[in-house]
């Protein structure tokens, strides 16, 4: 079948929504209209770890956008501390709507100014959208009237007192707050375009079900696996060695409030099966950390140290047997139960041979150390059962397959979570599995489809096993590219003092990411070229305290982990990182600890940040120059194909209905 053949074909398909040269014309004229207007402001976050009250403020605020767009708008005519009332009441409607409402001596008129700052505001925040597409994004019940009052034109007589009624009509009816909720909702939709999360969203923080569900109400998200997502992923689908690292890690970070009030995971047999096992056990290796004054009392400590310390021995066993199911890993070194002397109450590491500072595993049998015993598998088979049937977990891991991949190609900007491996040499690192050798792009495509193994390929499979099994790889693996390290020393960290054995080395990739001509390597590795491409990377908390800079190769590449959990932050200095890019360019956002939402309420606190613009445009960038701008373009040309077609006589139109269904909207 020859080009001209294969052509026609395609466009025949699109006359079916196109039918005829007047539809054609009009999608044609729309699209070329898109890409004039300025491009949609990004949004970076990365490294949650479960902090969901600070990040909601940032989803509020946009890193500070939102604040900017009230202080573009009412600089002029309100002073400071009234724009940080009305700023609060965006980001938190619903909390601060009640205490300025009290606060008003005049409630209607209250109402009355703060509807129209609202909607002047939205009115800016609407202006590089078409009309169509800020209609979509109204509330259902009252969107027609917003929208009404979102077209209001000053300068047109005959419509001033249609607007005023409008305005005073919902006061009258005792609307005016849920319009006030509904528009301060929109403005924080309309400010943000699209947003990136790049990579670990679990772990550490307190609620990252609350993030999840959050995310999945958002109205355009992508987001790069964490090498600690990954690790919830692979307990969703039931592998027994996720399923006990991610609740040694809860445990280890006195975080359970996750596992038991978010997903609904009863650890009541863990706990029972802790008491009888470990009850007059050492416990001192096992403590949980507290971050802050708590209102644990010892008991509960002590039953959180012996749980810690049962569902740790078991996470050891099962490592090893995924380890030795798997030697394409290369990770026998970190065999280690095998190489304890129970009687000298020693480990042999390849570095020597160390005391432990606990040597009470009554489970572990050292003939043979790696298998579990029958009560310790029958709590698996419990646990395991809990997570596949989580509802809630299910649907977020799921979205996160969905709305997720280990990278993203988007808008000239490689996002990535961990690393791009490399070896000494600064060559990108190369990896045997399944008798293929990969490495850079070929490697990422290769984790992510096995990754998707894990969960969708049937029970019983060897592609659902080593899926399964691949999933701790990533989380852990030697130098997977979500981990980028050589190996993880829970085990050294636990049970040896001497901290040399501590360390955890890290891929040569996070020497070599300095240097510009190696950035640039990877960005064309991925099909990216060009000054304005950069790299986003979380991962790795940037010590800005010790004079770290997130920016690296000369802007090449952003780092975005700056100490967004609290549990980083004394070593980070500050609490986070974040990234804007508008149609202006890209600048990054330090943020200060949040003082909590209850404070940001009552005393219209932000976070303070510190903006830094790095890669500035001297033009606005339009639709045009990002992604969705090259695929209307195509849509464009094939539509001037079609209307060529029409006109030769190889198509033939069809005029009996003139509507078109509109194609991708911007």
């Amino acid at each position: 079948m020859d080009n001209r053949t294969d052509c026609l074909k395609y466009l025949r398909l699109l006359a079916m929504q196109y039918p005829n040269m007047r539809a054609a014309s009009s999608e044609i004229i729309h699209l070329q209209a898109i890409l004039s207007l300025p491009k949609g402001t990004e949004h970076f976050m990365s490294d949650l770890h479960g902090e969901a009250e600070a990040f909601v403020h940032i989803l509020n605020n946009a890193s500070g956008a939102v604040r900017e767009k009230v202080d573009y708008v009412l600089r002029d005519s309100l002073p400071a501390d009234e724009r940080a009332r009305l700023a609060t009441l965006i980001y938190y409607p619903e909390e601060k709507l009640a205490e300025l409402v009290e606060a008003a001596p005049d409630r209607a008129e209250w109402y009355r100014i703060t509807l129209s700052r609202l909607l002047e505001i939205c009115r800016l925040c609407a202006s590089k959208y078409t009309r169509e597409k800020v209609r979509r994004a109204l509330p259902r019940w009252n969107g027609d009237i917003i929208n009404e009052l979102l077209n209001k034109n000053n300068d047109i007589y005959n419509k001033r007192e249609y607007f005023d009624t409008v305005i005073a009509s919902i006061i009258e009816t005792d609307r005016a707050e849920e319009f006030i909720i509904s528009m301060c909702n929109l403005i924080k939709r309309l400010v943000v375009d699209h947003l990136h999360i790049v990579g670990d969203i679990f772990d550490r923080g307190p609620r990252a079900d609350i993030i999840m569900d959050l995310l999945m109400d958002h109205h355009s998200v992508d987001i790069q696996w964490g090498n600690h997502d990954v690790l919830w992923m692979g307990a969703a689908t039931g592998s027994r060695t996720c399923i006990a690292t991610v609740l040694s890690n809860s445990i280890t970070y006195n975080n359970l409030d996750v596992i038991e009030t978010g997903y609904g995971i009863s650890l009541r047999p863990l706990a029972l099966f802790a008491d009888e096992t470990y009850r007059n056990s050492d416990l001192s290796c096992f403590q949980p950390k507290m971050l802050e004054d708590g209102e644990q009392s010892k008991i509960d400590i002590t039953r959180a140290a012996r749980m810690h310390k049962a569902i740790a021995v078991i996470q050891f066993k099962l490592e090893g047997q995924t380890i030795k199911r798997n030697p394409s890993f290369g990770m026998d070194d970190r065999l280690l139960l095998d190489k304890i002397d129970f009687e000298k109450k020693t480990v042999r590491l390849p570095s020597g041979e160390y005391p432990l500072r606990d040597c009470d595993f009554p489970t572990i049998d050292p003939a043979d150390p790696y298998r579990l015993s029958p009560e310790e598998h029958a709590l698996m088979a419990q646990l395991k059962n809990s997570f596949l049937r989580s509802e809630k977990l299910q649907r977020h891991i799921g979205f996160l397959y969905s709305k997720g991949g280990l990278y993203k190609c988007f808008n000239g900007n490689l996002l990535f979570h961990g690393c791009i491996p490399m070896d000494d040499k600064g060559e990108f690192l190369r990896f045997s599995f399944g008798g293929q050798t990969l490495s850079g792009k070929a490697l990422m495509d290769f984790c992510e489809t096995v990754a998707r193994e894990g969960y969708y390929a049937r029970e019983g499979t060897q592609e659902r096993q080593f899926g399964k099994d691949f999933l701790w790889f990533l989380w852990c693996g030697r130098n997977s590219p979500s981990f980028g390290r050589d190996h993880i020393a829970t085990f050294e960290r636990r049970l040896i003092a001497d901290q040399s054995t501590w360390a955890e080395p890290k891929n040569p990739y996070y020497s070599y990411y300095n240097e510009d001509e190696v950035c640039v390597r990877i960005l064309r590795e991925f099909g990216l070229e060009g000054e304005h491409c950069h790299i986003v990377n979380g991962h790795v908390p940037v010590k800005t305290k010790d004079g770290e800079s997130p920016i690296k190769a000369g802007g090449r590449l952003i780092v975005i982990d700056g100490g967004f959990c609290r549990a980083y932050q004394p070593t980070t200095g500050i609490a986070g990182y974040t990234l804007v890019y508008d149609s202006w360019g890209i600048h990054i956002t330090a943020h200060e600890p949040f003082p909590g939402k209850e404070t940001a309420i009552r005393d219209n606190k932000d976070i303070l940040s510190t903006s830094m613009a790095f890669d500035r445009s001297e033009n606005r960038i339009r639709i045009r120059e990002t992604d969705i701008g090259r695929t209307l373009q195509q849509t464009i040309d094939d539509l001037k194909e079609l209307l060529a077609a029409f006109r030769r006589g190889e198509i033939k139109e069809n005029n009996s209905d003139n509507t078109a269904v509109r194609g991708p909207v911007s």
